[in-house]
Formats: C-alpha cells, structure tokens, sequence
C-alpha cells in the first residue's frame, strides 16, 4: 500500500501515515524514528520527553545510555531531558521517582507534645496538681499524621534530632502512612517539645514550646529538596520554620505555581510571614492570627470580612478564619461565607485547628468547592475536640461525611 502526502515530513503526516497503514500493532509503533502509540483505536504521536517518562514508568531503574537506545537519541541527550524532567518535578531522584498528582507536602514542626491537665482550678504563680500525657506534635507533622489517616498521600519535611524522641517522633508518624524520608535528622540537635496546660474544662492555660530546632532549617537545605517539593500537588507550610525559609517557599511556589497553603501557627510566629503574599493559594489563621496579618481588631462579621478583603491585597486568594464558637468565615476573591461550628462536646481543644486544615486540604486535593472542603475541615476539628489526643484515632474520610450528613440535616 502507498500513501503520498506533499509533506510528509512533519509530525502529523506522519501520524496520519501510521494511522492510514493500519499496522498489525497494540500500543506503540516506530516510524521513521518516532514512536507512536494506538490507544483508544487512535494514534498518538509521543515525543521525546513523553517516551523517556513511559520508559521510565516501566523501569524506574533503567539506565541512561538504555533509554538512549529505547529513544534513538544520544546519551547525553537523554542526560538533558533527564535534567529538565527533574527541574520540573516530574522526576524526583533516582530510581527516576516520577510524579504523583495527588501528594500533599506538609512544611514545619513535628516535636513531642506534653500535655498537663489541671485536676482542679489552676492557680497562678503556685503548683497545681496535674496530670501530664505525651504524643507526637507539630502542626506540620499533625496535619500530615491526619491526612494519612484519610487515605492520602502525604510526605512530612521537617527535622528532628538524633535522640528517642526524634526516633519516636518517625516510626509513630510512618504507622499512619505518611512518608517521613525527606525530615533531617540532626545529630547535634534536640528535637523539639511543646508543652501545654489546660483547665479542668480542657481549655488551654499557658504553652511552652522549645523550637531550637527548626533554626537549622535553612533556605539551602530546601533549595536541595526543591525536586521532591515540586513534584506534589499541594503544599502545606507553618510558620515554625525560620523567616527566610518562608520567604524562599513562597518565593518558589509562586514562581512555579505550585499551591500553597499557610497555616500562621501563632500570633508572634505570623509576623514571620513578608508583606507581600502573591500567589499564596491559601491562608488558614485564627482571630488572633487575623488580626496581626490584617492589621485590626476583629469583633465581628463585618470585621472578618475586612480582615479577609486585606490579605486578599496582600495576595492571598482563599482565607479561612477559624472563629472558634462563631465558626469559620471563608473568604475568597469572589465571595465570603460563615459557616457555623458543628455542636461537640469539647474535651481538649489542642490541634483542633491542625484538624481543621486537614480536612480543608483534603477536600481541596479531591478538587472540592472551597465550601465543601471548609465543611470537611469542620467535621475533622469536631472529631479531634471529642479526644484527649492532638490527632484523633477515630479520623477517616468515611467518618468526615457521617459528621457532615449528621450536623447538616
């Protein structure tokens, strides 16, 4: 059979050739030194790049000089391809890690938190009897142990020291599916503790945290692991971290468009952030947090909604005030909603606001309306002020929407 075309030499003559022969072939066919592949009963032509990626798929070990062979290009060719891929984040290291559309990337702390619940009203400037509990903390590190517990994939980068509760911190974090292989674990460091008390009504008193740690995290450690940041489809950041580490996320995420979502952690911690926050997707604080990132006092709706038209100025696209007993107020470029709180009893209130975000980022890695994915957060922070535990055990997706069915009909 013959086929003429004036000009077959271009990329889509040559499609259209392969399409016309009918070749005897299943999924990919080499013509004149380019691949196509029939999928669908269509015919695709695959360029260099996408070859090299579906070599890969099938053997992330693969050697360079192989694919060389694979493509028919030179090796060090397939070298620069290699390079670009891993600037993009579509590789993220040997063995050729390739990208995964849903990961969330969670920034910032992960220490043992201390909790003293008070056994009767506390007292200032005396002792009061207590009793004291330990787990893993971090508004970071919580964030990610709760979206593991929902099923998605999340990866924790923070740093740890060389001692048990660096070693307890990992292996408890790991058991609920979270990838814990980008921490660094610094030998001459202590991990970090966070220490609070609380009332008999389980509301915080005083915290402590010592966060020496989180000094080391310097903009260059996470300008090397910049391929593992941008191959995930969110990012998480908390104030934790040092000034200019935050400056250099946010920096970078928006020059690359990578999502990225704030949490303030506390009212000093949030003026770490800089003026301008263009092309952060999201800002999480509370009342406090609001007020220093805005400038104002927030006393009611009308005052969140200003306290959200600000940062929304200083480039934030979604804000997400927490409001305690009023609720949550989500505020986006287009439009601005209360939600009201889902009625619990509280038995401690400590990382309620951690839960929060996850839900919130959870429904936004499903692509959910900013709504929907503010209810999810809702359901989540009731979950976890029903525990003793910073991370509530009896979180799970399925459990989200029960709590939602339940508070909204």
């Amino acid at each position: 059979m013959t086929v003429r075309y004036r000009c077959d030499d271009t990329n889509r003559l040559k499609k259209n050739v392969v399409d016309r022969m009918h070749l005897p072939f299943t999924n990919f066919c080499l013509y004149d030194k380019l691949l196509f592949v029939r999928t669908n009963g269509k015919v695709m032509y695959m360029d260099k790049e996408k070859q090299i990626i579906e070599h890969i798929k099938n053997n992330p070990y693969i050697s360079q000089q192989e694919l060389a062979n694979l493509v028919n290009i030179s090796r060090s060719a397939v070298a620069g391809y290699i390079a670009a891929l891993t600037k993009k984040g579509i590789i993220k290291g040997r063995a050729y890690v390739l990208r995964d559309e849903k990961i969330v990337m969670c920034i910032g702390g992960a220490n043992l938190d201390r909790k003293a619940y008070s056994k009767q009203k506390v007292t200032l400037h005396t002792s009061n009897p207590v009793t004291i509990k330990e787990s893993c903390g971090g508004v970071a590190r919580n964030i990610a142990e709760n979206l593991g517990r929902l099923g998605s994939t999340v990866m924790l980068m923070s740093g740890v020291g060389d001692d048990k509760e660096g070693k307890l911190l990992l292996q408890k974090t790991k058991q609920h599916g979270v990838d814990v292989s980008q921490v660094w674990v610094f030998p001459t460091q202590n991990t970090g503790t966070y220490t609070a008390m609380l009332d008999q009504d389980g509301e915080m008193v005083v915290s402590l945290a010592d966060m020496d740690i989180y000094d080391a995290l310097t903009p260059a450690l996470f300008a090397d692991k910049w391929p593992q940041i941008n191959a995930t489809e969110v990012v998480f950041i908390d104030t934790n971290i040092p000034e200019d580490a935050l400056q250099f996320i946010i920096e970078r995420c928006k020059q690359e468009d990578i999502p990225l979502y704030i949490d303030p952690v506390s009212s000093i911690k949030a003026q770490k952030l800089p003026h301008d926050l263009s092309g952060v997707k999201g800002m999480m604080p509370n009342l406090d947090e609001a007020e220093v990132l805005s400038g104002i006092s927030i006393n009611s709706t009308e005052d969140a909604k200003q306290a959200c038209k600000i940062m929304h100025e200083r480039g934030v696209e979604q804000v997400i005030i927490t409001m305690g007993e009023k609720g949550v107020y989500c505020s986006t470029e287009h439009d601005d909603q209360l939600l009201p709180p889902f009625s619990t009893e509280v038995v401690d209130v400590t990382g309620a606001g951690d839960a929060f975000a996850s839900g919130l980022l959870y429904g936004i890695v499903q692509a959910l309306p900013i709504i929907i994915a503010c209810q999810l957060g809702l359901a989540a922070s009731m979950l976890t002020l029903q525990s003793e535990q910073s991370v509530s055990p009896e979180l799970s997706a399925e459990k989200l929407y029960s709590v939602i069915k339940e508070q909204t009909t």
